[in-house]
């Protein structure tokens, strides 16, 4: 290799080196002085940056029926962290298409105007939790950090992330940040029959469940609050459904007329949910009007 190639060769490892210091092509400062009041946390060239939602869910939390419970344990839980009081992080688990992640997103536009931000954080990108936490742990706004289905393989590295960043390390969470999530998995890891083959019997006959149980329950266990979600009853479905017809301009008779094809669309789905009922109204609605 001739002196030149040589000089060629270390100066392309120099440029590919400064390279990765630099900011991500085409990233972007954030306005926080900006309405925008959601973000998502992507990587790009191998850098991660947050990045504006321009269209945020309209969903309110008058919107959400059957669910007034749950409802209330969160919007409390959320007025607690804005007002800088003790607040937990929170697992909203159950059916799909209950209500789970439009309560978080109802939550957000309830109290965006109070300083509430939130940050979509995919599951695969929790391993940037600590980076995340740098960047807004001195702001002035509140922020939850959401994870939406969330679940994991074992093994999985964002698992080990998000449970340091629950009640794991030595550094305590921001008080500017909560981690909200959701899941159709109450212990977020796969449960296997092989599990049980660790339960022990005392002579007293009392059961002890292996390491494997424990740590599936113990993960959960660093939500401090749970939220529980049930699938529909019929006249709950229809109720909600006629809640979404009339606002997308449906009259009564037309309601009243769409209610067996309603059914047999749930039928057709296999669930009786929130978002079937909206699914199916939009459908209705676009044929009719």
């Amino acid at each position: 290799m001739t002196s030149l190639e040589q000089f060629l060769t270390r100066a392309e490892s120099l440029l590919t080196r400064i390279e990765e210091l630099l900011p991500a092509q085409g990233a972007t400062a954030i306005d926080w002085q900006s309405p925008t009041a959601a973000f998502r946390w992507r990587r790009k060239n191998g850098r991660g940056m947050l990045t504006p939602i321009a269209h945020i869910s309209p969903i309110s939390l008058p919107d959400l029926f059957f669910v007034e419970r749950q409802k209330a344990l969160l919007e409390q839980n959320t007025r607690q962290f804005l007002q800088g009081k003790p607040a937990n992080n929170v697992l909203l688990t159950g059916a799909r298409g209950t209500g789970k992640s439009s309560l978080v997103k109802a939550c957000l536009n309830e109290f965006s105007e109070q300083g509430l931000r939130l940050i979509e954080v995919d599951k695969n990108d929790l391993i940037d939790l600590d980076e995340i936490s740098d960047l807004i742990a001195s702001r002035p706004e509140h922020f939850i950090l959401y994870c939406d289905d969330l679940s994991f393989d074992e093994g999985d590295s964002s698992y080990k992330a998000l449970k340091v960043a629950l009640d794991g390390s030595v550094a305590a969470q921001p008080d500017n940040i909560l981690i909200y999530a959701t899941s159709n998995r109450r212990h977020l890891l796969p449960e296997k029959m092989s599990d049980n083959d660790g339960y022990s019997r005392s002579d007293d006959g009392d059961l002890h469940p292996s390491e494997t149980v424990e740590e599936k329950i113990s993960f959960s266990d660093r939500f401090g609050l749970w939220l529980s979600f049930y699938p529909y009853s019929q006249d709950e479905y229809l109720f909600i459904t006629a809640h979404w017809l009339r606002a997308f301009g449906c009259s009564e008779q037309q309601i009243a007329q769409a209610e067996q094809e309603a059914l047999q669309w749930a039928l057709h789905r296999g669930s009786r949910s929130g978002r079937t009922a909206w699914q199916f109204a939009r459908d209705y609605a676009g044929r009719v009007l």
